[in-house]
């Protein structure tokens, strides 16, 4: 019997501790303000997301996920420590690569969906493509064949404002993702959708995440659904600590953390 290679740490080739680290922080702080009257938000964030991984970071609402989120995206800069992409300091590229890696390597996924009302859900999902120079019908046509990988292709032409809010929240993921990102940023993607819509969002993002074979690091309060994902970080007192959950893939997305 042939017995089976191993790798670092005499792990099997196929464990995810054996994947290319994708994103990094190290040292991530984040303070708002001087002297007394500043708030630390993030005190020592560090954080490996390896290719493939769906990952979780748990905390209540207001400790700091959507922070740390921004800085991982380049959308805000850290007070100290360094975030890297495939091993390279994001901070020491210039402005026009720092915006291509914004619009290329991050899909960012908003917890209130930041769409334009008076536009039509195939020119909201555009929208990324036409800041990077895309034609029109180009990108209107990748637009709408996205929005049928969410199951909106019969919402195309409706305005964002007409739409339900979880189709409101399709439309989001399918902007998000029509650059084709290396990495899936998603902040409280369940938030403001009820118990039914919840669920069908995450599992869209799971179906997405899989056959798309992205990296995907998913900020939520919500234990039940964070228990489908790979790892599960929490975010406590601006520090994030690998924590084990005791929650069931089939439980209901109730559960908050704590």
């Amino acid at each position: 019997m042939i017995q089976q290679a191993q790798f670092a740490n005499g792990v099997a080739p196929e464990d995810p501790r054996n994947a290319v680290v994708v994103l990094e922080s190290r040292g991530l702080k984040k303070t708002y303000g001087r002297g007394e009257k500043s708030i630390c938000v993030l005190a020592d964030a560090n954080l490996t997301l390896r290719q493939g991984e769906m990952v979780a970071i748990v905390a209540p609402s207001g400790a700091g996920k959507s922070t740390l989120l921004h800085l991982l995206a380049a959308l805000d800069t850290p007070t100290s420590g360094t975030v890297y992409f495939a091993k390279k300091a994001i901070e020491s590229i210039n402005d026009a690569a720092l915006a291509e890696f914004r619009n290329r390597a991050i899909g960012f996924l908003w917890q209130r969906h930041q769409l334009l009302p008076d536009f039509t859900a195939a020119e909201n999902v555009a929208m990324p493509l036409l800041v990077r120079g895309e034609g029109f019908a180009s990108a209107l046509g990748m637009a709408r064949k996205w929005l049928a990988e969410v199951g909106l292709e019969n919402r195309a032409d409706h305005r964002a404002g007409e739409l339900s809010g979880g189709e409101q929240q399709r439309v989001a993921i399918a902007r998000a993702l029509v650059t084709g990102p290396s990495v899936l940023l998603a902040d409280e993607p369940t938030g403001d959708l009820d118990e039914q819509n919840a669920w069908a969002v995450f599992e869209l993002l799971e179906r997405l995440h899989r056959t798309h074979k992205l990296t995907s690091l998913i900020a939520t309060h919500n234990m039940a659904l964070a228990a489908r994902c790979d790892r599960i970080l929490a975010l406590e007192h601006g520090v994030l600590r690998a924590r084990e959950t005791a929650a069931s893939a089939s439980g209901t997305p109730g559960g908050e953390a704590s």
